[in-house]
């Protein structure tokens, strides 16, 4: 394994790059209730932002930083091109995704399908380097199973074990990327949704705390199923890192309360500080003419397991939510809802 240590900053928690859900709205949402994590985009093609409108794609505003722009790619001409032209917007770092399983994306040869072909990847991160000073990472599965996926002169592709974990990353580190975030599941390309593949494929935490153990000097961030102030804690006390998907919206107050990991005496931003802090972005995104169920849907469970959920989730439903009734909602919740669980 190539020896590289990276100066890069990792900080505890990162909110991990999500289709459909890691817009910006959810970003700046997200930066409310926490300063400290690292934030990233919804997975962009490289040929997107080769071929498409880069301020639609790229913007972000500078109150939803650190973030991370993550990419997909499926040769290194397309990745070298697109950080070129992703370079006058402030990305925090930028991420190569080894580990979506879709198969619209593993079909082209990106994403977890990249992981099939260890010089491609190897390629692509090197260009990637080449084309930027800022941090280069990489997020992968801990293995994949390709049967009935055939990619070009290789055939089927099973990676299943700790050994061909190494292989794979023998090869890889030579580009010396920075973090190597790890979802601790393998990927199965052919059969699977990637709901199904985020719960079927078992979950192998020991597999990314061994490889952190073996190469201590690697900067590893773990991902996959954390949903507990408690089992993030456990989680840092062996990877440098921990990256949170689903949780972050389906109890998204989560974020607020890891404040905590830093200081356990800190009280986190109430919810109903939340809302207020939230009111005028998205009244000035509604000027401009922003998705209204996109600005909606970072909040939806704010409330979630608290007494007045159920109220909360009515109040704030897509029936109800309309470009002229989002703002008097939102005002609305700081009178309704409970005022213990809102201010406390």
């Amino acid at each position: 394994m190539e020896k590289y240590i990276s100066n890069i900053h990792t900080p505890k928690i990162s909110i991990a790059p999500m289709v459909d859900k890691s817009h910006r709205h959810f970003r700046y949402f997200c930066r409310i209730m926490n300063k400290e994590a690292l934030l990233y985009t919804e997975m962009v093609t490289a040929q997107a932002i080769l071929n498409g409108d880069l301020d639609k794609i790229l913007y972000f505003r500078e109150e939803e930083g650190p973030v991370a722009l993550q990419i997909a790619a499926s040769n290194a001409e397309d990745a070298y091109k697109a950080l070129k032209l992703a370079e006058e917007f402030n990305y925090t770092e930028i991420n190569l995704n080894c580990g979506c399983p879709s198969d619209r994306v593993s079909g082209n040869l990106m994403g977890a399908a990249l992981m099939s072909d260890k010089n491609l990847v190897y390629e692509i991160l090197s260009a990637m380097k080449e084309a930027t000073n800022k941090p280069i990472t990489i997020k992968h599965r801990i293995g994949i199973d390709g049967t009935g996926v055939i990619q070009p002169n290789q055939g089927n592709i099973i990676m299943d074990g700790y050994e061909d974990l190494l292989d794979f990353l023998d090869t890889v580190s030579k580009a010396k990327p920075d973090r190597y975030t790890v979802h601790a599941r393998s990927a199965i390309l052919k059969g699977l949704s990637p709901k199904d593949n985020r719960e079927i494929p078992p979950i192998d935490y020991d597999m990314v705390y061994r490889l952190k153990k073996d190469f201590d000097y690697l900067n590893i961030e773990i991902n996959g199923g954390f949903k507990t102030l408690d089992s993030i804690k456990d989680a840092l006390t062996k990877v440098d890192g921990v990256m949170i998907g689903r949780a972050s919206y389906e109890d998204c107050y989560l974020l607020a309360n890891l404040n905590k990991l830093n200081d356990e005496n800190i009280k986190p931003l109430s919810r109903g500080d939340i809302i207020k802090s939230y009111i005028p972005y998205v009244e000035e995104e509604l000027e401009k003419g922003s998705n209204i169920h996109s600005l909606a849907a970072p909040i939806q469970s704010l409330f979630q397991g608290q007494p007045g959920s159920r109220k909360f989730k009515q109040l704030i439903s897509s029936s109800n939510v309309k470009r002229e009734t989002l703002v008097p909602i939102l005002n609305n919740l700081l009178e309704v809802m409970p005022q213990d669980i809102l201010w406390k």
